[in-house]
């Protein structure tokens, strides 16, 4: 009997259709947020599937009942670690503006990336802690001065900034949509957008 079926040829995956992850790190109010939205909305207008996951939500949905130790900190990002993987190795360009304050639970998810074989970018979101304190988007800064709570990251809390990000971004020195618009450059260098 001889097979008469034609051989199946791979579809070429469309740079819309690859997933990548993209965690933007730095302090409380220093903008990788509203940086990941920016963005998103362009990707989006570009036709990329696009996820945004936010720290304060996946505290809220996925990670709640954790604290702020190191361990339950170190915890928190590897969930979103793994999500991030999981939206990326299905084609979804995940943003994670996440504080993730220790460089070895940074390193931990981009090995996770590397060992999937899935791109993962590094964003520093490089805002002084006195420019965010005077953005001081959720009030914590003022929290913190006033003795309300402690442990806040970059000022009685360690902050280790990346040594050596896939891209720096200095959002006190230039808009939000040129932020966005460096980051977007860094995709399309990388031919993830």
């Amino acid at each position: 009997m001889t097979d008469h079926t034609e051989p199946t040829e791979k579809k070429q995956m469309s740079v819309s259709d690859q997933g990548a992850t993209v965690w933007l790190t730095g302090l409380p109010s220093a903008g990788k947020t509203t940086i990941a939205h920016a963005l998103a909305e362009r990707l989006r207008d570009e036709g990329h599937r696009v996820e945004v996951l936010d720290g304060d939500e996946i505290r809220e949905f996925l990670s709640a009942g954790l604290g702020f130790s190191r361990e339950d900190r170190h915890t928190n990002v590897q969930r979103i670690g793994f999500v991030a993987e999981l939206l990326a190795s299905n084609g979804v360009k995940a943003l994670v503006p996440v504080i993730a304050p220790f460089a070895d639970s940074r390193e931990a998810v981009r090995g996770r990336h590397a060992a999937e074989g899935t791109a993962y970018l590094e964003v520093h979101v490089a805002t002084p802690v006195e420019v965010c304190s005077e953005r001081d988007v959720k009030g914590l800064y003022a929290k913190q001065a006033a003795g309300e709570i402690s442990g806040l990251t970059g000022v009685d809390d360690p902050y280790e900034a990346p040594g050596s990000p896939d891209l720096r971004i200095e959002s006190h020195t230039q808009t939000v949509r040129e932020s966005a618009s460096a980051l977007h450059a860094l995709l399309t260098e990388r031919g993830l957008a």
